[in-house]
């Protein structure tokens, strides 16, 4: 039941916002009553947090799973790339309202951008340093580096519209998101000058 709802609230958190967004809806969604929804989450907000921190964990876990210090740097890089295309293409509400949460001033996940995020971050940098200490990668700032993956995968659910738009199709098709991948990548490969 509990994947259920977060499934529907997924959906209708993405498409319309916390704001937006009616438990009675999501109720119908899974074909539930409301009720059954409360029981698990005592209000919207808290179905909204649980929303979001599933998508978070979901995000965290494949850079844990492809940046490791004992994989190789393009493979884990490449992997990780196709990861979060994927995630875009698949679950573009949810890339949609982790962008919504940020535009609206981030207060549901304040705490996460500031602890649990950070650590995330520090943690990959050891491994990009360990990687650049071995001449495996070319130094580069692991912040800035993460978050325009991040920005540059997301965008493909985010601006899902505008990508349409210019492509002349609706809706992406499979050829589209491994294009994405092949730019990515041909934009990555210097940086890893023994595998390049």
């Amino acid at each position: 039941m509990v994947p259920q709802i977060l499934n529907a609230a997924e959906w209708t958190f993405g498409t319309r916002g916390l704001k937006g967004t009616r438990l009675e809806e999501i109720a119908a969604l899974c074909a539930i009553p409301k009720a059954n929804i409360l029981y698990y989450y005592g209000s919207k907000e808290e179905l909204y947090n649980a929303t979001l921190a599933r998508l978070l964990d979901i995000w965290l876990k494949d850079a844990d799973h492809w940046l490791s210090p004992q994989r190789d740097p393009l493979e884990g890089v490449e992997g990780y790339l196709r990861a979060k295309i994927a995630f875009s293409r698949t679950r573009p509400e949810g890339s949609r309202l982790f962008a919504q949460e940020l535009l609206s001033g981030g207060q549901m996940v304040r705490d996460f951008l500031r602890h649990t995020l950070r650590a995330h971050v520090a943690r990959h940098d050891l491994v990009f340093r360990d990687w650049q200490a071995r001449g495996l990668m070319t130094p580069i700032d692991t912040t800035h580096f993460l978050s325009l993956l991040w920005s540059g995968t997301q965008a493909y659910a985010d601006m899902q519209v505008q990508f349409e738009a210019l492509l002349g199709h609706a809706p992406l098709r499979d050829s589209d998101f491994e294009a994405a991948v092949e730019t990515f990548m041909t934009l990555l490969r210097p940086l890893f000058p023994r595998q390049a």
